[in-house]
């Protein structure tokens, strides 16, 4: 098995995004965990994964909501795929109006 965990960064404010929610799926669309962000944007352990292909939904549209700024993206889904026994960290660089993503370590 693997650990999964997530970390989401505020790119206009050039902080962490606190208070996102994250709610992992199998390739069948099963819900597996869900979590929020803490005060330093991250979720050091969503989840013991095996390999296979998965899903990451965060709720981007409830975040920026609550900040009181448009988004135009409601939700960023990532789906990646494990496929050994490691530490798998999917970080999401988050604005209202873009976004970026990359396997972290």
């Amino acid at each position: 098995m693997s650990s999964l965990s997530t970390h989401v960064l505020d790119a206009v404010h050039g902080a962490p995004a606190a208070g996102v929610t994250v709610t992992l799926f199998d390739w069948a669309g099963t819900e597996l965990a869900s979590g929020s962000t803490d005060a330093d944007g991250r979720i050091g352990a969503l989840a013991e994964v095996a390999a296979g292909d998965y899903r990451l939904r965060f709720d981007t549209g409830g975040y920026f909501t609550a900040q009181g700024v448009d988004a135009f993206y409601p939700e960023v889904t990532i789906a990646f795929a494990v496929t050994g026994e490691r530490h798998y960290h999917v970080p999401l660089l988050l604005s209202p109006f873009a976004y970026s993503t990359y396997r972290g370590s």
